[in-house]
């Protein structure tokens, strides 16, 4: 009887002992958890895919073009220049808050309210700053990510649900199903560092090269910008220029219907040669109205650029004609190479596409990390002890099911194509240079033509009008020349006007348009 006593005592204390181990255990396991950790996941790190294209086409484009018209036989006009403003270079946030504006723009003025509040380069500005937020996120998998808690518990558990039933033969006497309630507190800080990964340390590579390229992108949006606030305010001064001959002819026009008129009162002259002079100042006065509509939606256009105020309340300073600076065509392609912004950020989207396949190649080689955990438990804040963890994992991939294959095959496709779009940059630059140097050319040609015609006309109109006052001929002649005249004058105008764009295209396609702006247009 006594043996069969020890042997349930026994059992009983077996049991208890069990008990509080099972306890324990989930306790512990409640106040520690699982060990910390890797910093890859099962399937380890992945390159990041990158855009099909490098090229950043958000904020639209603008070019500068002068094409051939027919000529006439009364003008000698053989190009027509335009500036093409599309997407957000034609807008702008408001600027004479900041900068105040007293009514009178000069082209640098307007150069420098476009560089700080024109749309365009306010977009790519924003591109830069994402793309530095995506390079650091890259770049965090690589550095030592660090976090602290504190926690509180208070645990109980049903032992009976863990699936612990027991059955001991003694009266009276039944083990509890529910342990607990009990509590602890746990201090801790975490550590996480990626020892080796290659794939991570490309994918920051290339997010650094693609902030690089957006870098690049801003600075030839500044160059864009000049170039279509530059454009557009040689338009508006263009159009001034034509409102105000428009205007001299008006005035021309009237005074001889007046003298017309005079001449007809005392019977000198017939009724049809005042009919004829009277359509003549109509017809001005209608190009001056055509021509002054012009100027006010230009100027419009020009104040959406620059943030001014969208009307044509202000005033423009005349650009005038100054040759072209001494420079060949291949001396201008070869700083073209050097210094466009656009080649510089297609170099630099090629890299990040170097990166990137480099990233998924390096999807089949091993990684190490490390991770660790240290802190203090216990019941209470007076009885902790210090506890810590430490793992180093070594993870050597095997087989991802084809995922590694699929990334390098993408990666490669990107990188394929930013290189054939390097490519074509590079026939871009070298088209925009021989196009805008043969304009620089054609319009430096026409520049001599018009004034010489100019002044032919002038001299044809003064010995008209004197043969017209003498009485030797009619005002069929007077007119005739009247229109010679204000066609030549708008030549001259129109040829100034595509001397200067052109000086300006060759500025930009040569890059550093800041620098070069001076020197080609003459100005401060």
């Amino acid at each position: 009887m006594r043996k069969t006593g020890s042997k349930i005592q026994m059992r009983c204390s077996h049991a208890i002992l069990f008990l509080g181990i099972v306890a324990f255990a989930t306790s512990a396991f409640a106040q520690v958890g699982s060990p910390p950790s890797p910093s890859q996941n099962s399937q380890g790190s992945q390159a990041t895919p990158l855009p099909l294209s490098g090229r950043n086409g958000q904020s639209g484009s603008v070019k500068a073009s002068e094409t051939p018209i027919a000529g006439t036989t009364t003008s000698v006009n053989t190009i027509n220049p335009t500036v093409q403003v599309q997407g957000a270079y034609g807008g702008s946030t408001p600027s004479t808050s900041a900068a105040p504006f007293s009514g009178k723009l000069t082209l640098h003025d307007a150069i420098e309210r476009g560089l700080r509040y024109n749309l365009g380069a306010i977009g790519l500005t924003q591109a830069v700053r994402q793309s530095h937020g995506e390079m650091r996120v890259a770049r965090s998998a690589l550095l030592p990510n660090v976090s602290a808690n504190a926690t509180e518990t208070v645990q109980e558990t049903n032992l009976k649900a863990l699936g612990l039933r027991f059955s001991v033969p003694i009266a009276g006497f039944t083990f509890p199903t529910v342990v607990g309630p009990f509590n602890y507190i746990d201090f801790r800080a975490r550590l996480s560092q990626t020892v080796l990964d290659l794939t991570q340390l490309n994918n920051y590579r290339a997010a650094d090269q693609t902030l690089r390229a957006n870098r690049f992108s801003a600075e030839d949006a500044h160059d864009l910008v000049t170039l279509a606030v530059g454009g557009e305010y040689l338009v508006v001064v263009a159009a001034k220029a034509r409102m105000q001959s428009a205007q001299a002819q008006e005035d021309t026009a009237n005074a001889l219907f007046q003298q017309t008129s005079q001449e007809r009162t005392v019977g000198v002259v017939a009724q049809v040669d005042l009919d004829r002079s009277q359509v003549e100042a109509l017809t001005q006065q209608q190009r001056f109205v055509s021509l002054e509509n012009e100027l006010t939606k230009q100027k419009i256009n020009l104040a959406r650029m620059t943030g001014l105020p969208p009307n044509s309340n202000f005033d423009v300073a005349d650009v005038p004609y100054s040759p072209a600076p001494q420079i060949n065509v291949e001396d201008a392609l070869s700083q073209a190479f050097q210094q466009r912004w656009d080649l510089r950020s297609g170099t630099a989207q090629v890299q990040a596409g170097e990166r990137a396949l480099a990233a998924a190649r390096a999807e089949r080689y091993p990684s190490l990390s490390v991770t660790a955990d240290d802190g203090e438990i216990g019941t209470n804040p007076a009885q902790v002890r210090n506890t810590f963890t430490a793992v180093a994992t070594l993870r050597v991939p095997v087989w991802q099911g084809g995922r590694t294959e699929g990334d390098v095959e993408q990666a490669q496709a990107v990188l394929d194509q930013r290189r054939a779009e390097l490519e074509d940059t590079k026939g871009q630059v070298e088209s925009d240079v021989r196009q805008a140097y043969s304009d620089l050319q054609a319009a430096a040609t026409q520049v001599e033509v018009s004034l010489k015609n100019l002044a032919v006309t002038k001299e044809t109109l003064d010995l008209t009008r004197q043969r017209f006052e003498a009485g030797v001929t009619d005002n069929v002649e007077v007119v005739q020349a009247q229109e010679s005249v204000a066609s030549a004058q708008m030549d001259y105008v129109n040829s100034v006007f595509a001397h200067n764009l052109a000086k300006l295209s060759l500025a930009r396609a040569m890059g550093r348009v800041d620098q070069n702006l001076p020197t080609f247009l003459n100005t401060p």
